[in-house]
């Protein structure tokens, strides 16, 4: 666990100094929780999540192209809550149909 004083402020800049609410929570995440909150639920989700991320970067094929991306801290910041809100997004889609699919299963035994 991180003590936020220890941060440098040249990198992380007034997200410290203001008391980024955010920042201190996912600092006081044991490295288990971030690692279980960073996986994918299923390949499908993985999948899905690249296509979003490589779509958001530009989808160049890379044997044929060489690309590299500049961009400003914010701007990747923003970026990467875009990719969390989306992945976010898609659990909550699969966990859905997951759901959904378990309560039409006693409806189609109940039909036999």
């Amino acid at each position: 666990m991180n003590n936020l004083s220890d941060l440098n402020p040249e990198y992380f800049g007034s997200e410290v100094s203001n008391g980024n609410l955010l920042w201190q929570y996912v600092q006081s995440m044991s490295p288990e929780t971030i690692a279980q909150l960073s996986q994918p639920s299923s390949p499908e989700v993985l999948q899905a999540m690249e296509r979003t991320i490589i779509t958001m970067l530009g989808g160049l094929p890379s044997e044929h192209f060489h690309v590299t991306i500049t961009t400003s801290r914010d701007n990747l910041g923003k970026l990467l809550a875009a990719a969390m809100m989306n992945g976010y997004f898609l659990r909550n889609a699969e966990n859905r149909m997951v759901f959904e699919k378990a309560l039409q299963a006693p409806d189609a035994r109940s039909e036999d």
